[in-house]
């Protein structure tokens, strides 16, 4: 996507700048009175998901692609505002530089030469390392203004136009950058439709899943995670699953959350909708007790504290999971709604709870879903379950790689939809 600004002094020359320039395609994002005239900002080859995937956590209120495309605008504009302060910098550099070397007499006698050649140079070396750096500020920033993504961008350079149409509509599906063109290295020789499916066959193909349920197999299950992500309705819905198959007798729900006020009530609100005993891990009762004394069911739920490493009780909550003389299976809840470096960072907080698998959960809420299934392969974690809706428990899912990724297609036929609704409309 290209996106540039127009200056003219009526609207009817900052279009004409537009079509002659860009053609019939241009899309405006913005248009403002500024001094001495208007100001145009517009796009070629606009793309409201990928817009979406670049301002990141500034999209997420911008309901309706009027919004969006000022947020886009807007953030052209500061690109452009800081690139052109930089190169301000450099020229001021470079007259700073010029003006030192004119000004700089040596005084007498070698010593002085000396002393004069090596300030020079020190004066030298100092410009061109501040020259350098702005320069690859420069780079980075006009990298930014013309829609590239930086250093996850550079694998791109190397595919042919096939492989580039390929890794276009991978990046649509939501997959990384990397994986993107990985696979399109890999697929895209030949037509694009051949290539697009073999690309979800290897997707699907290295999306690990669980094959027995939980609920049938039975054992101890924690779910660990940021606040938010699910991982209390997530065990509701597990729990309700299993008394409607099992019954309740041989199910309990445990959690380890004594670190918020009025952290346990949602769980045992499902205990007593269930008539499942629900047990609190506190300075009275360590994890073990606990699971000692529910040693005779069948099934046995964990909710933890959505703490991060500079939480209080962080390390304390993931080293009882750890430690326990149980055999406790940790499973990450990652939320499809996430990007997909914050899945990653997530990734590496609770890596120490030796984590067993994952659980996706907000399916539904997510506009693509090849986030979440990129960092499935990309991390090896196996899926075991995911959820896409608050119905109790309906809408929790026994996970296998081949529907997750058809549900993913379908979502991204669902939003192209709705985007060639919205420019018709």
């Amino acid at each position: 996507m290209k996106v540039k600004r127009f200056f003219a002094p009526t609207m009817a020359e900052a279009l004409k700048l537009v079509s002659s320039e860009l053609g019939p395609d241009a899309v405006i994002l913005s248009n403002r009175r500024v001094e001495n005239g208007v100001e145009i900002v517009t796009a070629l080859d606009y793309d409201e998901n990928m817009a979406r995937q670049r301002l990141g956590e500034e999209a997420r209120d911008a309901t309706n692609s009027g919004r969006l495309a000022e947020l886009q605008a807007e953030q052209h504009r500061r690109l452009e505002d800081e690139l052109g302060r930089s190169r301000a910098r450099i020229a001021e550099v470079r007259e700073k530089r010029a003006s030192q070397g004119a000004g700089f007499q040596p005084a007498s006698a070698a010593a002085s030469v000396a002393g004069g050649q090596a300030a020079s140079a020190q004066r030298a070396d100092m410009g061109a390392d501040e020259l350098a750096l702005m320069r690859a500020e420069i780079s980075s920033l006009r990298d930014l203004v013309q829609g590239r993504q930086g250093p996850e961008a550079a694998p791109l350079a190397s595919v042919n136009p096939a492989q580039q149409r390929l890794v276009e509509r991978l990046l649509d599906f939501g997959v990384s950058h990397n994986l993107a063109s990985a696979l399109a290295k890999s697929h895209g020789k030949g037509r694009l439709e051949d290539g697009w499916k073999q690309s979800l066959k290897t997707l699907a193909a290295g999306i690990k899943t669980v094959r027995t349920e939980w609920l049938d197999r039975g054992g101890i299950y924690a779910l660990v995670g940021p606040t938010g992500s699910g991982k209390t309705t997530t065990i509701g819905k597990l729990a309700a699953r299993y008394a409607l198959r099992h019954g309740a007798d041989s199910l309990a729900l445990v959690t380890t959350d004594r670190f918020r006020v009025a952290a346990h009530e949602q769980l045992f609100v499902f205990g007593r909708i269930l008539n499942v005993p629900v047990r609190v891990v506190d300075e009275s009762h360590t994890l073990d007790d606990v699971l000692d004394e529910l040693s005779d069911r069948h099934l046995v739920l964990i909710d933890t504290a959505g703490l991060t490493p500079s939480d209080k009780g962080y390390q304390q909550q993931l080293g009882e999971l750890a430690r326990s003389r149980h055999p406790i299976q940790s499973h990450l809840v990652v939320s499809a709604t996430s990007q997909p470096r914050i899945m990653k960072s997530v990734w590496h907080c609770y890596k120490m709870a030796d984590l067993a698998g994952c659980v996706m959960t907000k399916l539904d809420e997510a506009m693509t879903l090849g986030e979440s299934l990129g960092f499935a392969m990309e991390t090896g974690l196996p899926v075991a379950y995911y959820t896409d809706g608050q119905k109790i428990p309906d809408d929790l899912h026994h996970a296998e790689a081949a529907p997750l990724v058809r549900k993913g297609v379908e979502r991204l036929k669902e939003l192209k939809a709705s985007q060639s609704m919205a420019e018709g409309a």
